[in-house]
Parts: structure tokens; sequence; C-alpha cells
């Protein structure tokens, strides 16, 4: 039986009323960055009108009531690649190739080991991270984001690895290092709220079931969820304790497509192995899957969240309030309302291109996550 709604306020992250992370660029942004790219402005010409933009959209995050802001990646191109490619020895190169969208073709950019991975201590999003720290509106909190490392165990990224070590397992082991020292950066710079990206899962949902009759093409994906675990847990061991690090599970998301489709239940017991303090998982469509999964992802750990993204970041219709209300009430047959919270499935700009929706249409969804999160948790 599903338990009551009881209200109840906390502002424990991840928060009752939370955000994926990434937004539409503005105009000016977009503006700014076609000319940067013909030469037309400099580099710091450039930074100037990102750097204004990024406070706009941080004001208005805090204005429409968000605890953890982001730069809404401004600072970036890709939700991933830019981060990976400013690693030290992870570099960029063109794939030749889409990434498989469904009826959207993307960029061909992609990264690759060309060495011994290690944190780049001037890595640049560094930089924005301290810019987003000084503009921060008195009652908000810096949200940063970036790819899980387990984003190099697909589309060819890792396929180097073994020209510069002795053995797998030392890869491993130097990418967690890598990892590790970037988030204790990061928590030097005044972070306390890291989120780790990840359409890894997805795709590994995607191919389990696709060989969920043939153990033998099965290994190779087993391999990575295993390999996945080994590092993202290493990655985040022995940091400090008032460090909140959450993840999102995403399927995908480019101009309003996606990648991947299937219910979290064969990836289930892998991610309850995972140490994070929030799961951000997505639940707006019937791709899916039911919401049975996520007890078995929370496994019964008191201090972890599992964050349902009711609401799609992909189109903009807004959904019923009272059937949110409802898929939450259903969710607590699985996992404590305490230990829920809500956001939309995804962010509204993983890429620079952006969702097709409009800036005002962004608002209205995080506004209806809001009141909702206000009525079920009165945070």
């Amino acid at each position: 039986m599903a338990e009551t709604l009881t209200k109840t306020t906390t502002l424990t992250k991840p928060y009752d009323f939370d955000q994926v992370g990434s937004l539409l660029r503005t105009d000016a942004l977009k503006d700014a960055l076609t000319r940067h790219r013909a030469g037309e402005i400099t580099d710091a010409e450039f930074l100037t009108i990102q750097q204004a933009e990024v406070k706009k959209i941080v004001e208005l995050q805090h204005e429409h009531g968000l605890h953890a802001v982001t730069d809404g990646e401004f600072s970036r191109s890709w939700w991933h690649l830019d981060f990976l490619w400013n690693l030290t020895n992870v570099d960029k190169y063109d794939y030749e190739a889409s990434y498989k969208f469904h009826g959207e073709h993307t960029r061909t950019d992609n990264v690759q080991i060309t060495g011994k991975v290690s944190e780049n201590p001037d890595h640049p999003f560094y930089a924005a991270f301290s810019y987003l720290q000084s503009i921060l509106p008195a009652g908000s909190e810096a949200k940063q984001t970036i790819p899980s490392p387990s984003l190099l165990f697909r589309d060819n990224r890792s396929d180097r690895a073994l020209e510069f070590y002795a053995t797998w397992d030392e890869y491993l082991d130097d990418l967690a290092k890598t990892y590790h020292d970037t988030v204790l950066h990061f928590y030097e710079l005044g972070a306390r709220y890291i989120q780790f990206d990840d359409t890894t899962w997805a795709y590994l949902i995607t191919k389990l079931n696709e060989f969920k009759d043939d153990a033998e093409a099965r290994a190779p994906f087993e391999k990575i969820a295993q390999d996945s675990i080994r590092v993202i847990n290493q990655a985040i061991a022995d940091l400090p304790d008032d460090l909140t690090i959450t993840t999102h599970i995403c399927r995908g998301n480019f101009q309003s497509t996606f990648l991947f489709e299937g219910g979290y239940e064969v990836v289930a017991h892998y991610l309850s192995e995972l140490n994070y303090d929030g799961f951000f998982l997505e639940y707006d469509n019937d791709r899916s899957g039911d919401l049975a999964p996520i007890a078995t992802i929370w496994n019964n750990r008191e201090n972890v969240k599992i964050v349902l993204g009711l609401i799609t970041s992909k189109f903009p219709e807004l959904e019923g309030r009272h059937l949110v209300k409802a898929r939450i009430a259903e969710a607590t047959n699985y996992v404590p309302l305490s230990n829920l919270a809500l956001s939309t499935q995804c962010g509204f700009a993983s890429t620079e291109e952006g969702n097709k929706l409009t800036d005002g249409e962004q608002w209205a969804k995080l506004d209806l996550a809001r009141l909702i999160a206000k009525e079920v948790w009165e945070d």
C-alpha cells in the first residue's frame, strides 16, 4: 500500500525539488559562439559575454526556487566530451560518425586515450566553477555536473589503453584516481554537490536485453558493468563527509530525441552497488519501464535518495499535476517518501543545440516540478 504523502521539511541533497543541470543556451550566448568560432570576437570578448549569460541564468534559477544552481552548462558544448578531452592524455578526435539518436544526426566529436590518464590541474571546468561560486545568490548552492568515468568504456574511447598500461586493471586504477583527484580539486574550490552524468547504464540496458539468451554475447557488457562499479566506487571513496555525490542515469538527450530505451530492471542490481548519495532516474514515458526497480536501486540505504524524473525536458506539454503526484505515491510502495525527490527527467540542453522547447516552456517545466514538490514535501 502506498505511503500517505505526509509533508515534511528537508534541505538535504538531492533537494526535494532539484534539477539535472543543463539549460537552454540563450540567444546572446549562441550568437557569441557563432562569432567566436568565425574569429569575429576574441577569447576574452567571448568569455565576457559567456559569464554575463551565466550570471543571468543563475539568477533565473534562484528566482524559480532552485536551491542547487548550475551554470546551465553554458561553458561547454557537449555534456560529456568537453570534460573528458580536458583530462590529461584524453584527446579529441573526429569519430566520423553521428551518435545514433532516433531521428537526429549529431556532430562527430569523440575522445580517445593517448597516454596514462590523470587529473588536469588546469582543467577549464575549474575556472568555470570558480566563477559560478563567485556569483551565487544568497541561499543557493553550486551544483557541478561531470560525466561518469564509465563513459570511457564505450564508443572506442579506451581502445588504446593497453598501449600505455601493462594491464587493464592498472588503467582502471588510474582512471579512478583521475576522477578522485578531480573531485577533490572541485571540493577545494568550494564544491559540495557534484553529479556524475551517465548514459552507460542505459546502453547496457539495451545490450543486456538484446543478448538476454546469449551468455557469451552478454559477457562483454557485464564486464563493462563490473568495471564501472569498480571505478566509480574507487573514485568516490574516502571523500569529505560534507560532499554529496549523485548520478543521473540518462537514456540520451539530443534535440528532444533519445539513444536508448528500456526499464531499469536488468541493471538495478548493479546500480544498488554504487555508493552514490542519490540517483536521478528517468521516468517520463513508457520507455522508462515501471517503478519497481527503484527498490533494488535504493537498497534500503537510509542516506540515499531516489530522484524521480517524472517531468520530461524533451517536450513542452505540461504533465498533469495530480498524475505526477500519483506516481510519487506509487513510488512509496518501494522507497519511503523521505528518500524520494522530484526533478525533470533530464537537462534541457545536453548539447549546445538544446531541446525543442522555448525558454518559457523550460521554466514552466521547472515551476511545475517546484509546485508539486512543495505540495508533497513542503520544502
